[in-house]
């Protein structure tokens, strides 16, 4: 069976580009990719020709996911199988595609609506390295993608049944929080590479359907440097240092300029397809991780 391979990029509908720009380069340290002619602003963490696409849009949402497969031929069985499941399936010319940057490309909605992307041939940049212009030691990337997203969807066991079924994905683990006030969700955590998951989805309402994108680090130090930038620029913190149990990744989360958080870690954990069991948590973290109410809130 043909997979999806890792998280390759993400679309955002962004209301400020320009604070959006000034947060992910001099806040997350990731290196602006410049602006298209058309105006969307790419941003790098490694030798991708962009990670993020950054459209102007009020939404302050997530517009659509690429996820990236292997080869040609995988793709067109991705297609198939897509096809086969009754999904409208859209193969993408190749001025589409090459106004992504990749060889080949199609699209279709999952089962939530959200905009999905299939991709192989990424544009690869080893001749202009990744440059951060903060003093950090680099993002984890490679064959684990560029890290995960965790996303609202209407119906947990109708979409983890299309990304297991249908895309290839592999269940990790589950998680079910008490939100208190009788309110308690579950959460499916699904990977398709070594990195613990790449996507974890929640059937609870949001005002938006992205929660938050982890961003993991290769140093504790970019971790804690960062936590300190961020308190010293104002920036809402929305969870603090922690440890989660699924992941075991020692981070931090903080709000963006659109909204919607980045989680800012280091250290987790990897599956080895051959050995993991299927998990199940009844806590979101082992220690830490304590939700901050925001400064309009406190008395």
């Amino acid at each position: 069976m043909s997979r999806v391979s890792a998280l390759g990029y993400l679309g955002l509908g962004v209301s400020d580009l320009n604070a959006w720009e000034d947060y992910a380069v001099q806040v997350l340290g990731l290196q602006s990719g410049g602006r298209t002619a058309d105006g969307k602003l790419m941003l790098r963490m490694d030798e991708y020709q962009y990670r993020y696409m950054l459209h102007q849009d009020r939404a302050d949402d997530l517009a659509y996911v690429g996820w990236e497969t292997a080869t040609a031929e995988s793709l067109a069985d991705l297609a198939a199988a897509l096809q086969s499941a009754g999904v409208n399936v859209k193969v993408a010319s190749t001025a589409e595609a090459h106004d992504r940057g990749v060889i080949g490309l199609v699209r279709f909605n999952d089962p939530n609506g959200l905009a999905t992307e299939i991709f192989c041939g990424p544009m690869m940049l080893f001749e202009e390295p990744f440059h951060s212009a903060r003093p950090i030691s680099g993002f984890v990337t490679g064959e684990q993608g560029l890290g995960h997203i965790v996303v609202a969807v209407k119906s947990l066991e109708q979409s983890v049944a299309f990304y297991r079924d249908v895309l290839g994905f592999r269940m990790s683990d589950e998680i079910e929080l008490d939100f208190g006030g009788g309110m308690r969700a579950a959460l499916a955590f699904l990977h398709c590479n070594p990195r613990q998951h790449s996507i974890a989805m929640m059937e609870v309402p949001m005002p938006r359907r992205l929660h938050h994108i982890m961003l993991q680090l290769r140093s504790l130090d970019d971790v804690g440097s960062t936590f300190d930038l961020v308190q010293e620029r104002g920036i809402e913190i929305t969870a603090t240092l922690g440890k989660h149990t699924n992941d075991h990744m020692v981070s931090f989360y903080l709000k963006t300029p659109s909204g919607f958080e980045i989680e800012y870690g280091w250290g987790a954990r990897t599956i080895d397809d051959t050995t993991w069991q299927v998990q199940r948590h009844r806590k979101g973290s082992i220690w830490g991780h304590r939700r901050v109410m925001p400064l309009t809130s406190r008395k």
